[in-house]
């Protein structure tokens, strides 16, 4: 599933923030966003995920087609390791968590409650959903927070997996995880302020 953007504008709490953006995500391919903080990456994920509107321009290609993983780890603090990656399978029609929980090491923790595992345990687990969801497209928000080397290294092989079987990545990250890909730097995309056609009239 090829997802393709064209001349996307998009705004944060109804300020624009990029404008004129356009990119062709392919099958087997992974694209890594990057661009200061708050330049509107977040925003962008969160507009093709389809939970915020767009001001203009078209998103071809990713009707029920993508997952995406937020800052939020996604996770039901009373329910087990197991039990949230059953909840989430059982969410997108999956049934097999097996190599979720194998891709991320987490069949030591398979019994644990998600509120007792440590900051980088969750993020693992946040991260083994997107295995259970069945979609081609991973739409990831600076997956690798909280997680140490090691963790960061089986990220970035469950990644190159991913690619190998026809999907594709989205990654909005500072860090280099040794992915072949294409980088897009949406800083170039920064929305120009609006002028105010009346300077005075803004302060009666």
């Amino acid at each position: 599933m090829t997802l393709t953007v064209t001349d996307l504008s998009i705004a944060r709490g109804g300020i624009p923030v990029l404008e004129g953006l356009s990119f062709v995500l392919k099958p087997g391919r992974a694209l890594i966003l990057r661009g200061p903080n708050g330049i509107g990456k977040t925003t962008l994920l969160r507009t093709l995920a389809g939970l915020q509107p767009s001001l203009s321009g078209r998103i071809e290609g990713a009707e029920d087609q993508i997952a995406y993983a937020s800052h939020s780890d996604g996770l039901k603090p009373t329910l087990t390791v197991t039990e949230n990656l059953d909840f989430w399978a059982s969410v997108f029609g999956t049934k097999d968590i097996q190599p979720a929980l194998d891709a991320f090491k987490l069949n030591d923790l398979s019994d644990r409650h998600a509120g007792n595992l440590s900051a980088g345990q969750k993020r693992r687990l946040g991260l083994a959903r997107m295995l259970v969801t069945g979609r081609p497209i991973w739409m990831l928000d600076e997956p690798t927070v909280s997680l140490d080397r090691e963790a960061v290294a089986l990220f970035a092989d469950t990644v190159r997996t991913h690619l190998g079987q026809g999907g594709s990545a989205l990654i909005a990250t500072h860090i280099d995880l040794g992915l072949e890909g294409e980088v897009l730097d949406v800083g170039a995309n920064k929305a120009k302020p609006k002028p105010i056609a009346d300077f005075d009239g803004g302060f009666l």
